[in-house]
C-alpha cells in the first residue's frame, strides 16, 4: 500500500466544470436521492454523469457483480470523467474485489470517493495499485442532504492544496486521548470493513501510518472486538497514530456508565502513539470531511488540542 511506497499515485486533480462519474459498486439506491445529489453536485460547478444502469437492482446490491464491476472500470477508462464518487455504501463492495481489472485502475488514475462499505475499495486500490484515495462524501448520502459536506476539507485535497488542517472542519468536536506527535500515511475507513478484511488476500496493510478509523451504530462492546481483533492480527505494531471517526450512534445505552473513549482506549492505550477522537469523516451527523488516504499526514495530540496535517498533495497537476 501506499505506506510502503515513496511514490504513490496521485490522480489529476479536480476542476470547477469537470464531470463527476457516479457509481454503485454496493447496494441500490433510490433516483430521488440520486438526483439530490446530482443536483448539489451542479451547483458546487460539477457536471454529474452516470450510467443508466446504476439504478439496477439484485436483491440488495446495485445490480449483480459484472454490472457493478464493469461500471467502476469503464469510469476510471472514460477520458471525460476527471473524479469518481460513489452513490452509496451499504454491502457488496467485497464481490468486487477479486473481479476487477487493477491494470485498468493503475492506467487510469483518478480522484475516488466513497466511505463505509468502499472502505474495502479504498484500500484495496491503495494497497495493490499505490492509488491515493479519498474517504468522503458520496452523491445520495451527504450531497444530497443539506450542509453533508465539508467544502473546505474537499477542496483541499482534491484540489491540491498543502499543507492543510484536517481537524479544522465547521463545528468538529476532536478530542485528545493520548499525547504524542507522529508523522506517517493516512489511511483506514469503516473499522468494521477494515476488520473483515484480515485473513483475506485483500487484508489492509497498516505499517507507518496514520491510521484513521470511524463506523456507524456499533456497541461498544463489539467497537471493542474489532479493535482488539487488529491488534491481535498485529496491525497496530508500526502504526505511528490512531484518529477516530466521529462514531455516531456508538453506545450501548443512553445512560450506560462508560464512555467510548474510555473503551478504545483499554485497547489502543498502551500503544505509545498518539490518539484522537472525533473526526468527522464517513459516517456523521453532518460536514462530511474528506481525507486523501495515501499521502504524508502529521498527527500532533497535546491534551485538548489536536492536529491533523495533510503535508503533501493528494493530486497531480
Amino acid at each position: 500500500m501506499a505506506a510502503s511506497n515513496p511514490q504513490p499515485v496521485k490522480p489529476p486533480a479536480l476542476r470547477p466544470g469537470d464531470t463527476v462519474g457516479i457509481v454503485a459498486p454496493a447496494s441500490n439506491l433510490k433516483p430521488s436521492d440520486l438526483e439530490a445529489g446530482c443536483e448539489a453536485l451542479r451547483r458546487a460547478g460539477y457536471r454529474p454523469f452516470y450510467f443508466d444502469s446504476i439504478l439496477d437492482q439484485d436483491i440488495y446490491f446495485a445490480g449483480p457483480v459484472a454490472r457493478r464491476t464493469r461500471e467502476l472500470e469503464d469510469m476510471f477508462e472514460r477520458d471525460d470523467v476527471r473524479t469518481i464518487v460513489c452513490a452509496r455504501g451499504g454491502y457488496g463492495a467485497n464481490y468486487l474485489l477479486p473481479e476487477l481489472d487493477l491494470e485498468k485502475i493503475k492506467a487510469h488514475p483518478k480522484i475516488f470517493v466513497g466511505y463505509s462499505d468502499i472502505t474495502a475499495l479504498l484500500t484495496r486500490f491503495a494497497d495493490a495499485c499505490g492509488l491515493v484515495t479519498f474517504h468522503g462524501p458520496m452523491a445520495t448520502k451527504d450531497w444530497a442532504h443539506h450542509d453533508g459536506i465539508d467544502l473546505a476539507s474537499w477542496q483541499a485535497a482534491l484540489s491540491g492544496n498543502v499543507p492543510w488542517n484536517a481537524t479544522a472542519a465547521r463545528g468538529a468536536e476532536i478530542s485528545g486521548l493520548a499525547d504524542g506527535e507522529s508523522q506517517g500515511i493516512l489511511y483506514g475507513g469503516c473499522l468494521s470493513i477494515l476488520v473483515s478484511s484480515l485473513g483475506t488476500p485483500y487484508e489492509i496493510q497498516t505499517a507507518g501510518t496514520i491510521l484513521f478509523l470511524e463506523d456507524l451504530a456499533a456497541k461498544p462492546y463489539q467497537i471493542d472486538r474489532m479493535l482488539m481483533q487488529l491488534k491481535l492480527a498485529g496491525k497496530f505494531k508500526e502504526v505511528r497514530g490512531i484518529v477516530f471517526g466521529e462514531m455516531l450512534d456508538c453506545v450501548q445505552t443512553a445512560n450506560q456508565g462508560y464512555t467510548l473513549q474510555e473503551v478504545v482506549m483499554r485497547v489502543v492505550g498502551d500503544l505509545g502513539v498518539p490518539v484522537a477522537f472525533g473526526l468527522p469523516s464517513g459516517h456523521v451527523t453532518s460536514g462530511n470531511v474528506t481525507l486523501p488516504f495515501g499521502v504524508q499526514s502529521k498527527l500532533a495530540v497535546n491534551g485538548t488540542k489536536v492536529s491533523l496535517e495533510i503535508l503533501e498533495s493528494a493530486v497531480s497537476f
